[in-house]
């Protein structure tokens, strides 16, 4: 292969590069993103569970919209947690991920953790152990036009935690649209108290 070969081979590349770059900022969100933002606020519900024998943990997250609809569930492992707290600090992070990911843009992050959820109301550097998580979490706020972090007591969390409780139990994480493992649903209704006959 000669100079003047390589020479446009490289030219050629280059271009191929610009050209890829040039794609990835002027693709659209889908559609029914499109519908998920103009309806309004969608909240994202997080807990976290956490193993110390194998410092693993797991964040379920789920996502309704204003009438309370399940637009999402999902479930992420993670590996070579520490604590608990890291456990949900994490979790946290998974659920501002989602949002983005969705093309979110009024976002309200809710979870019983209530020092998480103090930290991530500040806009202050965060000088924990989870200082770096809480940080990542900040730095992203800004992609949302508005997001608001709420704390709620763990018996109002359950589907968030069962979720996890669940994935952590299996092992697995998982992603669905539009509804909740059977596994959750009925853990789920294992924790509620049947009525009378």
């Amino acid at each position: 292969m000669t100079g003047i070969e390589i020479a446009r081979q490289t030219r050629n590349y280059m271009v191929e590069l610009d050209a890829i770059e040039e794609t990835r900022f002027t693709l659209q969100p889908a559609e029914n993103t499109q519908q998920i933002c103009r309806r309004g606020k969608i909240t994202v519900y997080f807990d976290a569970t956490f193993d110390r024998l194998s410092s693993r943990s797991t964040t379920g997250l789920l996502v309704l919209n204003e009438e309370g609809e399940i637009l999402e569930s999902k479930a992420v492992m993670h590996s070579e947690i520490v604590t608990s707290f890291t456990a949900e600090s994490y979790a946290g992070l998974q659920a501002i991920k989602l949002g983005i990911s969705m093309g979110l843009n009024k976002i309200e992050v809710v979870g019983d953790s209530k020092t998480i959820i103090k930290k991530c109301q500040r806009s202050d550097t965060d000088k924990s152990v989870i200082g770096a998580i809480i940080r990542d979490i900040q730095s992203k706020k800004d992609r949302f036009q508005e997001i608001d972090f709420h704390f709620i007591p763990k018996a109002e969390n359950v589907y968030a935690h069962v979720i996890a409780k669940e994935a952590l139990k299996r092992r697995e994480s998982f992603y669905l649209m539009g509804g909740i493992p059977d596994s959750v649903r009925q853990a789920v209704e294992s924790f509620w108290p049947k009525a009378p006959d």
